[in-house]
């Protein structure tokens, strides 16, 4: 009898182990092909070098690729979730596919951070969008520093190109909502696609309306063909571009047609030349230290930043789950939820992050700064 009680014992104890050291899973989908590679390629990058252990659990990233299309980011959110298990959903690189994303995450309960930045992906927080957060700063930010910088610096007209889709619109509306503030006249508005190879016939369009300003909704390489056009059609007014641009493949694809252009960007973009008293700063420059012993120094760029910032979301909010789960079970999953939108006080690499039941972003102004662009490279703007 005394021999039965102690395999019963035993086996108990062999059923429970696998709960009990049960490893964080992770689901990463990004933007490594296609127009949005050169978001996505920096986010793998980071994603590769990010540690393995939050608070005593080991971490599983699965990482697939996208294809910068909506219809691969839900396929692989439906594998992550339906096959993998994962306790909580990361990406993708793109607004609209981390909008396609939502429906998943929210049908299989599963929190998910994206790493694209319109507002409309986590605004409002209704019963879908109660599962998802993410880590740029929302176009609203931007586009009030952007907008202030305009008005400040004598702009009265402005004409407008972007991507004709989720992300593209999405700039535009929060620019339209500051235009009255800020005295802004919008002239005229054109679209391209994120594959058009020329916008030759919107490009004239604009500069047909003259104004003092453009500026260019898109984000990555796809952004640097309106500047591009721009410059050879003879435009001498100021031109902005989004967030969306900070990487060097844009401005190797820019080169000298990008000079001398505006843009509202992440302090982690100019972490170096932030004040030793901003503790963004000290954040920052760990990230940029780890980045530099694994990749080209100076590699590291506000999409690897972003990345960066989940892992920092997850070393917050994952000891608070633990105390009321075990990771691989829907109410660990849940408890993460709660954790990352309980989140306070959380300094990243691009801002400090107070989430709440109505903001799953978590930002404030500290979280954006200007940018120029000089002698090829970004400049914090005086």
């Amino acid at each position: 009898m005394f021999k039965k009680v102690l395999l019963a014992s035993a086996l108990g104890l062999a059923l429970a182990a696998p709960a009990v050291m049960a490893q964080i899973k992770v689901g990463v989908t990004v933007s490594t092909t296609g127009p949005a590679a050169s978001l996505g390629i920096p986010e793998k990058n980071v994603f590769a070098i990010m540690p393995r252990e939050i608070a005593g659990k080991k971490v599983e990233f699965i990482v697939l690729d996208d294809a910068s299309d909506p219809v691969a980011a839900v396929r692989n959110t439906r594998k992550f979730v339906s096959e993998d298990k994962v306790d909580i959903i990361l990406g993708s690189s793109i607004t609209p596919n981390s909008l396609a994303m939502v429906d998943v995450a929210a049908e299989s309960e599963t929190p998910m951070i994206a790493i694209a930045s319109s507002l409309r992906i986590v605004d409002p927080v209704d019963a879908k969008k109660y599962w998802v957060f993410k880590t740029p700063q929302n176009d609203a930010h931007m586009m009030t520093a952007m907008s202030a910088h305009m008005a400040d610096n004598g702009v009265k007209s402005v004409g407008l190109i972007g991507f004709n889709d989720a992300y593209g619109e999405g700039v535009m509306t929060e620019f339209g909502k500051l235009t009255g503030a800020r005295k802004l006249n919008v002239v005229a508005q054109e679209r391209y696609a994120r594959s058009d190879t020329s916008v030759t016939g919107q490009v004239l369009k604009l500069m047909a309306a003259n104004p003092d300003a453009i500026m260019i909704a898109a984000s990555g390489t796809p952004a640097a063909l309106p500047a591009k056009t721009l410059k050879e059609r003879g435009y001498k007014g100021k031109i902005y571009f989004t967030d969306g641009v900070i990487n060097d493949d844009f401005l190797r694809v820019g080169g000298k047609d990008l000079e001398g252009s505006f843009l509202p960007a992440g302090p982690f973009v100019v972490a170096k030349q932030l004040p030793d008293s901003n503790p963004i700063k000290k954040v920052s420059m760990e990230l940029i230290k780890l980045h530099d012993s694994k990749y080209p120094p100076g590699s590291a760029n506000s999409f690897s930043a972003h990345a960066w910032n989940t892992y920092l979301m997850l070393q917050y909010a994952v000891p608070i789950a633990l105390k009321t789960a075990q990771p691989g079970t829907k109410e660990f999953r849940k408890a993460l939820r709660d954790a990352i939108e309980g989140t306070k006080e959380l300094v990243t690499t691009h801002g400090v992050m107070n989430m709440s039941k109505t903001d799953h972003m978590g930002f404030d102004q500290r979280a954006r700064v200007m940018v120029k662009i000089e002698n090829g490279t970004w400049k914090l703007a005086q």
